[in-house]
């Protein structure tokens, strides 16, 4: 790569006229020289354009460039600068800088970095002069316009021209660089256009207009993110409401360990990612292996839970309330002398990391993407197990009439088992979700169980599509308020609101008929 780079170099050295390369020649003398020389090297070298610079002034800037008595100058590797060939270092000191020298880099690097065979380098050079915005880098930036291949870079390049040309004494230059940075929208030009209200008296109304254009384009792109953000945070309820709506809606049990299922579904993620990490080949899939695992494992803590206390109370939802809130209780102090009580890591694997800007520059967070997908895919899977399997029949059936569906044969205590860890297995999968956004500790179901009974009761008891429409409603809503009132009083305003709805429809959204209703 090394060689590639080094190669592009020669060859753009070879393209420039005679007059560039004894331009540079002529300069590199004066690093050796005084802090005033050597400023004034830095920023002809700089003007120049020319890429066999950038490693002088890097090694400069690194404090890695050392000089002769005689002038000569070597870059690191004891490697002549001028010639590129081997060269003696004995008797070589380094080149020492004062601010003004580093002040002149960063200025002289920022324009070399444009001719840069590495497109990060030249989106950071781009970015570097947006920000220092000089007259002086107008020409130097229309040549990169003119010669740039990638188009996000020359995005970056634009802006930053716009940027130099708003300094500029060219009044139409000004202008147009007025019209650019409007029809950026972002949040740098509206600053720089600001900042030049008061420079350019003059260009006042063209630069409202811009500005206006800026505030209506951020407005829209934070209305998308707080959607967005309400949609990650329905996408959450939906998946910790959605074991509590089987449980709770389809049942009728209060269960209050509910957020502890949803802890023990964590806790399996992170035990399969740690079995994993001693298998390399294995452990890019840990994620993925830890969906089932955590779905079994509460599932069976469900079954375990219903078969040995929970048959024994139905028709006592008070007794069942407390016993479950006992349990609840139990299983944080088991995994806290288990695991300990600090939080445990989860890893996301790299698919669901970084930030994925979406057109109009909304920024979306790919992990907050992929629980919304996997919310969806959770909640299919469970419409079509309800509906399309033999189990899903079974447990309508008894829900509707469980005395009529004891006569014809179906086993209903086996039925109240299976749905109870079933609605126990889903709580599990939400901690698999969880733990990519949340601390894995022995309280992490807690902060969740009081916003799933919420979207229960304001969904609908029962309704699956009341789940789905309760927890994007409450997330979106929650996500709207926090702004105005922060994220205490936005739940605050929302618990009113239930309440104030339940009183109107005692059933929620979408109300159903079972035995949740019948009670």
């Amino acid at each position: 790569m090394k060689n590639l780079l080094l190669a592009l170099g020669v060859l753009l050295w070879l393209a420039l006229p005679a007059r560039a390369q004894d331009a540079f020649t002529a300069a590199l003398p004066g690093l050796a020289g005084g802090f005033g020389d050597i400023a004034t090297s830095v920023e002809q070298l700089g003007a120049l354009g020319d890429p066999r610079a950038l490693p002088i002034l890097r090694a400069l800037q690194a404090g890695q460039l050392q000089k002769h008595a005689d002038g000569r100058l070597l870059l690191p590797g004891n490697t002549d600068a001028a010639t590129g060939q081997p060269a003696d270092a004995s008797g070589a000191e380094t080149v020492r800088l004062n601010n003004r020298v580093r002040q002149a880099l960063r200025g002289a690097l920022g324009r070399l970095q444009l001719v840069s065979p590495d497109a990060a380098e030249r989106g950071a050079a781009a970015e570097a002069i947006f920000r220092s915005r000089s007259a002086e880098d107008v020409p130097t930036l229309q040549a990169a316009i003119a010669r740039e291949t990638d188009a996000g870079v020359k995005a970056k390049l634009v802006l930053a021209l716009a940027a130099a040309q708003l300094v500029a004494p060219d009044e139409e230059a000004k202008r147009d660089a007025i019209a650019r940075l409007g029809a950026a929208g972002t949040v740098e030009a509206r600053a720089l256009l600001i900042e030049a209200r008061a420079a350019n008296p003059t260009l006042v109304t063209a630069i409202d207009i811009s500005i206006a254009s800026i505030e209506r384009s951020l407005s829209i792109r934070r209305a998308a993110e707080t959607l967005f953000q309400g949609l990650s945070l329905g996408s959450v309820l939906l998946l910790a409401a959605l074991g509590l709506a089987v449980t709770f809606g389809v049942m009728g049990v209060i269960n209050m360990a509910h957020g502890e299922f949803v802890m023990l579904g964590a806790y399996a993620t992170f035990m399969v990612q740690e079995a994993c990490r001693g298998i390399p080949w294995l452990a890019p899939w840990s994620l993925p292996l830890s969906v089932p695992a955590a779905f079994l494992i509460a599932a069976a803590a469900g079954a375990a839970l219903e078969r040995g206390l929970i048959r024994h109370l139905y028709g006592r939802p008070l007794e069942t309330l407390l016993m479950t809130f006992g349990v609840g209780m139990i299983l944080q102090q088991a995994v806290r002398t288990i695991f300990g009580a600090q939080n445990r890591e989860v890893a996301s694997p790299a698919w669901m990391q970084g930030t994925l800007m979406l057109p109009g520059g909304i920024a979306v967070t790919q992990n907050r993407l992929w629980i919304i997908v996997f919310g969806i895919a959770v909640l299919l899977l469970v419409i079509a197990a309800i509906r399309f399997t033999r189990f899903g029949l079974e447990m309508r059936a008894v829900v509707q009439n469980r005395r009529i569906a004891a006569t014809m044969g179906i086993r209903t205590g086996r039925v109240d088992a299976l749905t109870f860890a079933f609605g126990s297995g889903i709580a599990g999968m939400a901690g698999v979700a969880l733990s990519q956004i949340d601390n894995v500790s022995p309280n992490l179901g807690t902060g969740y169980i009081i916003d799933s009974f919420m979207v229960v009761v304001f969904g609908g008891v029962g309704s699956l599509a009341g789940t789905l429409v309760g927890a994007l409603t409450l997330g979106v809503v929650n996500k709207v308020l926090e702004p105005y009132a922060g994220a205490v009083l936005a739940k605050v305003f929302v618990l009113v609101a239930i309440m104030l709805f339940i009183q109107r429809r005692p059933r929620g959204l979408f109300a159903l008929k079972g035995r949740a209703a019948e009670s």
